[in-house]
């Protein structure tokens, strides 16, 4: 969705309001995708004025009991989203449009507030699984000393390898090395 300045919603409104030009042509000569966004503009400029057609900088928080509240007059008078954010001195009637929509999907629950980022870590942190609590088959502890004697094997083979020719196993294990820097002969 393409953003405008309030100096341009001005410009247009002021426009609509003084000249013989309706929504659709506005919406011509300007370049604006949709005619309905000019619309919601000349509505917003006559119900707060230049207040109607300024961004709101910080987000504000409404309560679940308020868009409830917002929601039910919509519904009972049967009025748009635009007058029924002007009735709520709301700026944004897609807001109301979005808690309609949360509403009629989720139910009242989805209307509360998500808490946004990541969830703080816990005081006690958690033990390894293995060893807490569970007690372990007699056929799982054998497995579990199993894998552990297999490791042990393949270090110790390692650790001969490189005993007998620690520049052969180096070599085998080498891991290339990358440099940005050109090198030189400086001797």
């Amino acid at each position: 969705m393409a953003k405008y300045s309030e100096e341009f919603k001005l410009k247009i409104v002021k426009e609509y309001l003084e000249g013989f030009l309706g929504y659709g042509l506005l919406a011509k000569k300007h370049g604006i995708p949709n005619p309905a966004q000019i619309q919601r503009w000349v509505s917003a400029y006559k119900a707060f004025e230049k207040d109607g057609l300024r961004k709101k900088q910080s987000k504000q928080f409404f309560s679940v009991q308020f868009k409830v509240d917002v929601l039910h007059f919509m519904k009972q008078t049967g009025a748009s989203y635009q007058n029924t954010a002007i009735q709520f001195n709301l700026h944004n009637p897609t807001l109301i449009a979005n808690w309609y929509s949360k509403l009629s999907k989720e139910g009242i629950e989805d209307l509360k507030g998500k808490v946004k980022g990541r969830p703080p870590m816990p005081k006690n942190p958690k033990v390894n699984s293995v060893n807490q609590g569970k007690s372990l088959s007699r056929e799982e502890q054998l497995e579990r000393e199993n894998e552990l004697l297999r490791l042990e094997n393949a270090y110790l083979k390692k650790l001969r390898a490189f005993q007998e020719n620690p520049n052969a196993f180096l070599a085998k294990h080498k891991q290339p090395w990358h440099s940005n820097s050109k090198k030189t002969d400086s001797d």
